[in-house]
């Protein structure tokens, strides 16, 4: 991505916003969001929850929903900074990410998010991993989703499974999506109605 708008996200272990997706159907951990951290980037962001492979499927994610052509021969730069890895690294790398481009004010067609997912070796579903589940997971699968139709942008596997399991995965993901979508709304909100 090409100019001289800058983003940064810096994912860490300690924020402001804080929410709790677990409910009924959603294993997710808490979130925690700290957007305008950084005083000389356009927008900064802070996202509780990289080496080159994953820094690439974060810039193709990213590059699939931002608006390029509105602002030609322009940078977008969007440094990550991790501080600790809990677990569901990546899924918290492209958090940090869009909500760092939406700080700047990035036009973008969609938010988009990320979720992990791991199976055990008995078969079963585990949302968000730790670094302990993933480690003993039989494969552990990330998702980049979009906020409108949640579509598939990207996703990255580990590991063996079936079919029958990648699509009860991506469905896990897709209806965690929108706990991830939601607390991105409230910590919007919470900030532009504190100006």
């Amino acid at each position: 991505m090409e100019g001289p708008v800058r983003a940064d996200a810096k994912v860490c272990s300690e924020g402001g916003t804080e929410s709790s997706p677990r409910g009924p159907g959603c294993s997710l951990r808490h979130f925690a969001c700290e957007q305008n951290l950084l005083s000389r980037p356009d927008g900064s962001a802070s996202f509780l929850q990289a080496e080159k492979s994953r820094e690439r499927l974060i810039r193709n994610t990213c590059e699939a929903v931002v608006l390029g052509a509105l602002h030609p021969r322009t940078s977008i730069t969007v440094v990550l900074q991790v501080v600790s890895d809990a677990g569901s690294l990546l899924a918290c790398c492209l958090n940090a990410a869009c909500m760092a481009l939406v700080d700047a004010g990035v036009p973008m067609r969609a938010l988009f998010c990320g979720v992990t997912c791991a199976l055990d070796s008995d078969g079963t579903l585990v949302l968000d991993p730790t670094v302990k589940q993933e480690k003993e997971a039989r494969a552990v699968l990330t998702f980049a989703l979009d906020s409108v139709e949640r579509k598939l942008l990207m996703s990255t596997t580990k590991g063996l499974y079936s079919d029958a399991e990648l699509q009860q995965c991506l469905a896990a993901a897709q209806a965690a999506s929108q706990h991830v979508f939601r607390f991105y709304r409230e910590s919007l909100q919470r900030r532009y109605s504190k100006s």
